[in-house]
């Protein structure tokens, strides 16, 4: 073999090692690339709707049920028809889950079907007070029944329940802030706690109706206390217990086959939830009677000194457990939606981008964090609790609608799981009603919630539309940006996710 043959040979072997070497490089950074990786399964994702959807409000809700339908019977009916609407809701964000493959929920599914000026308005009331006014109930009832078991007869001072419901709160933002795993099985073990808490009502419940306890049953549907004006205030508070079963397609992108596990999870969840929430309210009766439970401050507590008198003291914790798990499902699937926004030009970039080694939103977690603080702080929650409501179901009817819409314009799109459009119909036109009604109910709060949801459109046209913000600010903002991600150490996803 001559000379010139040997170092062609050796030139090859040399360029096959720097290939392979490049290919080893190339197969490490693909496996390390910054990203929100795929990594909620079927289980974690049904855990992780039903800890979103059971909060305090089974424990607390039924009283405000009952006063507003006014019956026993009606009560429990309004419960089961709330399952229904929440299982048909849920169904329609199943179809919108696979047909947009993004994450971000309500937003993205207003974005795809009507455009994005009303996807940014549900984009600004999620971050101007519906998500803060959500977390800060949460917390809240976390620190209320925390520390009034330890002063019980007496008040607790309003200063330590605040205390630690911020303490609560930061617990859970730390946990969202530091892994995506680690707040996926947080969800798992708090969604089987209160599926305990709402076992140990309903067996004590049910062998009390076996007994012949049926006392509060005997007059079920009295015509005489009905009124049909604040019967929508009590569907608000029924669908309020159930909300949450949109929770899964904020996080779309990270749900492993989502085609099939998103409906399954839907489904599976949602068939739980309303038939626990009926047999509990069942159960609460056997104990109480309407006007007992109307008078009882805390329906879950009074229930436990009647029927479990020595596990009376275990409720309240279970109960606080159930709202840090509900705590803990809005505050991981809310910054979802601002790094969408961000990602499609809606919201400031460094909201797109996420830590280069834990794989978290952590700019759209961390933002969320002071505002929640802020509306904790000032008291002011329960009014805009019913400001949430409004705001909600009118823009999941919105989404609904667009989804229509999107049907007859674009047939041939590609739709994995699709629902019936008698049933999307409905959905649809009895969200309006409830969302009509509750103008006449409430006018008060429902035109504050208007007021405050409207003010996204002109924020829309001065950064968005037509982006005339000074020069000057601009600048301002972009040096804030680049140091914030620098002191932050994030950066943008390397891959595309959907």
């Amino acid at each position: 073999m001559d000379s010139d043959t040997q170092k062609e040979l050796k030139l090859s072997k040399m360029d096959g090692t720097r290939v392979r070497k490049e290919d080893d490089k190339k197969e490490k950074t693909e496996d390390e690339v910054v990203q929100l990786r795929r990594e909620i399964g079927l289980l974690p994702a049904v855990c992780f709707i039903i800890g979103s959807v059971v909060g305090s409000g089974i424990f607390i809700a039924p009283k405000g049920v009952l006063l507003n339908s006014g019956s026993v019977g009606l009560s429990l009916l309004v419960w089961a028809l709330c399952g229904v609407l929440s299982m048909l809701g849920a169904l329609c964000y199943a179809e919108l889950g696979t047909s947009f493959t993004k994450s971000g929920g309500h937003y993205m599914y207003l974005l795809e079907t009507l455009g994005p000026l009303p996807a940014f308005v549900r984009l600004w009331s999620e971050c101007l007070f519906i998500r803060p006014a959500v977390a800060s109930y949460m917390s809240l009832a976390f620190g209320r029944y925390v520390v009034e078991p330890f002063f019980a007869p007496c008040a607790a001072p309003t200063e330590l329940i605040k205390l630690v419901s911020i303490l609560g709160l930061t617990i859970v933002v730390a946990i969202n802030c530091s892994s995506v795993t680690m707040a996926s099985r947080t969800q798992v073990t708090l969604t089987f706690i209160k599926m305990f808490a709402l076992v140990l009502i309903i067996v004590p419940g049910g062998i009390a109706l076996a007994r012949g306890k049926t006392e509060s049953f005997q007059n079920g549907f009295e015509v005489d206390s009905f009124k049909l004006d604040t019967l929508p205030l009590a569907f608000y508070n029924g669908l309020y217990a159930y909300s949450g079963w949109f929770a899964l397609n904020f996080i779309t992108e990270e749900v492993i086959n989502p085609n099939r596990n998103i409906p399954l999870a839907i489904i599976c969840s949602m068939v739980t939830v309303t038939v626990c929430y009926v047999l509990v309210n069942v159960a609460y009766f056997t104990m109480m009677t309407p006007a007992e439970l109307l008078l009882s401050e805390a329906v879950a507590v009074t229930f436990a000194n009647r029927a479990l008198q020595g596990f009376a003291s275990v409720i309240p914790f279970l109960v606080a457990m159930s709202c840090l798990g509900a705590l803990n499902g809005g505050i991981f699937s809310s910054p979802r939606m601002l790094f969408v926004a961000a990602r499609e030009g809606h919201w400031p970039p460094i909201f797109s981008m996420i830590h280069i080694r834990r794989r978290t939103p952590l700019p759209a977690v961390l933002l969320l964090y002071p505002l929640m603080l802020v509306v904790l702080l000032t008291g002011e929650i329960y009014q805009l609790i019913n400001f949430v409501s409004f705001s909600r179901w009118f823009f999941i009817a919105l989404a609904t609608s667009g989804m229509v819409i999107h049907r007859f314009r674009f047939p041939n799109h590609r739709r994995p799981f699709k629902v019936p459009l008698a049933l999307v119909l409905t959905f649809t036109v009895v969200c309006f009603f409830i969302v009509g009604l509750s103008l006449y109910s409430d006018p008060w709060n429902t035109g504050m919630s208007s007021a405050l949801t409207l003010t996204g459109i002109p924020v829309y046209y001065v950064t968005i539309y037509r982006y005339r913000l000074p020069h000057r600010l601009r600048r301002i903002f972009d040096y804030f940006s680049k140091h914030l991600q620098i002191l932050l150490e994030v950066t943008q996803q390397e891959v595309q996710t959907f």
